[in-house]
């Protein structure tokens, strides 16, 4: 399950990818059986696409995306999740839960908090609504669920194109997922945890990612990537693992 609340998820991208996946995987289980490489044209070329395209299907099937534009439907989203869980999509239930980004609506909640005479929902309440359904769907069944974060970082330390996130140039600054700086500045800028006490109580593992400017070279020769580092904060392990990311998915760097 795919939760997008900053409405940045490109379904097409992660469909190529599976595509090219699955065909490498074909490929492979090939040459492992000592099968010779499928021709291009003939019945075994037809029975390998429709091998192809049947898993492809599959794997979709099992996919559930939502995209969400303000915190209600965001809470909405996570209770639809407990009842999908509750009824098994597709025969199989939801074990993976993917956020990205939980502090989408932050500076909205922030602003849009009554005034103390009144009674309305404020940030805290907000946070603890969404704490509430996790624990609520993670007792229904044991699932995984990743969530990626954008950095606020110190007074009088960024700019505007700090939030970038096309250049190479930029760096994850966040210990649960996505921000950027710029890699000149890396020293020098605070990267502040804002979420609230709740939320960060709520979280038992922390991920620091980084895009670095180093590229790695491409299987095309025209084409350089940018190297990626990935570095756990919670618990932590002084250690950072380096990849890229290709048409194909992720490779690692040794």
């Amino acid at each position: 399950m795919y939760l997008d609340l900053d409405c940045r998820f490109d379904v097409l991208r992660l469909a190529q990818i599976l595509r090219n996946r699955i065909a490498e995987g074909c490929r492979s289980a090939h040459l492992r059986n000592g099968d010779p490489e499928p021709e291009n044209n003939g019945t075994k070329d037809e029975f390998q696409c429709s091998l192809e395209n049947t898993l492809f299907s599959d794997c979709m099937q099992r996919f559930l995306y939502a995209r969400c534009c303000n915190s209600p439907e965001f809470i909405a989203a996570l209770k639809t999740v407990q009842s999908q869980s509750r009824r098994e999509v597709s025969g199989a239930g939801i074990y993976f839960v993917m956020i990205d980004s939980i502090g989408a609506f932050y500076w909205i909640d922030r602003g849009s908090q009554p005034a103390r005479e009144n009674k309305g929902r404020t940030l805290q309440s907000i946070t603890e609504s969404v704490v509430h359904e996790l624990r609520k769907l993670l007792q229904l069944q044991p699932a995984l669920v990743l969530v990626t974060k954008a950095p606020i970082y110190g007074e009088g330390t960024t700019t505007a194109n700090d939030f970038n996130r096309v250049s190479s140039k930029y760096m994850l600054g966040d210990s649960t997922g996505l921000g950027y700086s710029r890699q000149g500045e890396e020293k020098t800028v605070s990267n502040r945890e804002y979420m609230p006490s709740i939320w960060q109580s709520f979280i038992t593992h922390r991920i620091n990612l980084q895009v670095e400017e180093a590229e790695v070279p491409s299987v095309l020769e025209s084409e350089v990537l940018p190297m990626h580092t990935s570095e756990w904060v919670q618990p932590c392990l002084k250690m950072k693992e380096k990849f890229s990311i290709m048409d194909d998915g992720v490779s690692l760097i040794q």
